[in-house]
């Protein structure tokens, strides 16, 4: 049937329910007016009753034709009082009456969507010598942040935490004289549970100078598993790093997915 002005929206509809508290007598009152007994469905220990002949109503007052009991169960249902909302019910919508694509994050409580954590991000507070052609762990030792606190640094390590296993994404870099000839390299090693897992080797050439050594990579790593930065080089004696934190850092977070 054509109408004027926007179309409704859908409704939901339920009917208005009331409780009675019982005792020996004939006469309560209904939450709700109601123009006669026909608006009302009256049931008494679960039986339905006959409309003008078990009970009257007209207003707020009902009125029964024999009195109840303090024991008996009596409720109506208000045939009159429709109760309408365009909201549907709680638990009624489910995945397939949503819209692809249609739920935007603002929509979704904080905590729902996946994040890059934990994570850290970690640097050294002095600067630390490195013996030639040994493996050294580095002593990130300084916290710029440590979300989940997986990372430790007195033993300049980090350890997924409990329920955080997957694949994470680890950068390590520091800056010094390590290896000055292509004959002399400087490895810097990832690694987990004391074995070195995944690791880098540089070249630097005729250069005397400080100069940047870093490694990149991403594993799988399971709950428990201890991940540090070591640094090996052959240069020809004992060589210190530049500790600035803009060159020397150790940085990982848990990749989503």
């Amino acid at each position: 049937m054509p109408f004027i002005g926007n179309q409704p929206a859908l409704s939901y509809t339920s009917f208005a329910k009331q409780d009675f508290s019982t005792s020996a007598t004939t006469s309560y009152t209904l939450d709700n007016p109601v123009a006669n007994a026909n608006e009302l469905a009256l049931f008494i220990n679960f039986v339905r009753q006959e409309p003008t002949t078990a009970y009257s109503a007209s207003g707020t007052t009902l009125t029964l034709t024999s009195a109840t009991a303090s024991s008996d169960d009596m409720y109506c249902v208000y045939l009159g009082k429709a109760v309408q909302t365009v909201n549907p019910p709680n638990a009624s919508v489910g995945a397939s009456q949503l819209v692809d694509a249609s739920i935007t994050s603002a929509k979704l409580a904080s905590g729902v969507l996946p994040t890059n954590t934990p994570a850290f991000h970690v640097t050294q507070s002095a600067s630390q010598n490195f013996s030639n052609n040994t493996t050294t762990k580095i002593t990130y030792d300084t916290e710029l942040y440590d979300v989940g606190g997986g990372f430790n640094t007195t033993n300049n390590n980090f350890t997924v935490p409990s329920g955080e296993a997957g694949k994470y994404f680890f950068y390590m870099q520091t800056e010094g004289i390590f290896a000055d000839s292509d004959t002399e390299i400087c490895i810097m090693n990832l690694v987990i549970n004391d074995t070195i897992t995944k690791k880098t080797r540089i070249c630097r050439g005729a250069v005397n100078t400080d100069s940047d050594f870093f490694h990149t990579s991403v594993v799988d790593l399971s709950v428990g598993d201890v991940v540090d930065a070591r640094l090996y080089h052959s240069q020809g004696s004992t060589r210190g790093n530049n500790n600035d934190a803009k060159v020397t850092y150790f940085l990982g977070y848990k990749l989503i997915g």
